[in-house]
């Protein structure tokens, strides 16, 4: 028997979240633990709980829940983040294509409503295969903490 091993989702399942906003507190971590791109006004994380294998969220610097809570110069230096993390994410998975999304409510699937992001998710070939359709399972290849390393040096 096969068995997948992703230790990281054990505090997702138990439930086990730190309060407060998980933008703000990766701008406030002096180590700026998962943020891979930084800007003026936005910046680029790891998702913790990834859809896929090299999963981004680029974000405004500044805690505001909607698009129309931006400035203009912070729209477009959000969309530079994503271009500059689409382009580390090119060079390094070499993706056959995105999933990009902005999902805002929590009645619109957003997991964190209070601050805006955009969900970046590289897709593969066969990314989805008999393994969710058939043991509701989805197969993570990479450690956060190697792709954190790789990006880091690709931006």
């Amino acid at each position: 028997m096969n068995k997948l091993w992703a230790p990281w989702r054990i505090s997702y399942i138990r439930g086990k979240k730190e309060k407060g906003c998980i933008f703000c507190r990766a701008l406030k971590s002096k180590t700026r633990d998962h943020v891979v791109i930084e800007n003026k006004y936005s910046f680029a994380m790891l998702n913790l709980y990834p859809y896929n294998n090299g999963h981004l969220m680029v974000a405004p610097k500044r805690h505001t829940a909607d698009l129309s809570g931006l400035k203009d110069n912070e729209l477009l230096d959000i969309f530079k983040t994503l271009k500059s993390a689409k382009a580390a994410l090119n060079k390094l998975l070499k993706p056959h294509g995105y999933n990009i999304g902005i999902n805002l409510s929590r009645d619109a699937g957003a997991g964190v409503t209070g601050h805006l992001h955009i969900h970046i998710v590289p897709r593969f070939r066969g990314d989805t295969n008999f393994m969710p359709a058939l043991f509701n399972t989805k197969v993570i290849s990479q450690s956060l903490d190697e792709l954190y390393r790789c990006l880091r040096k690709k931006t």
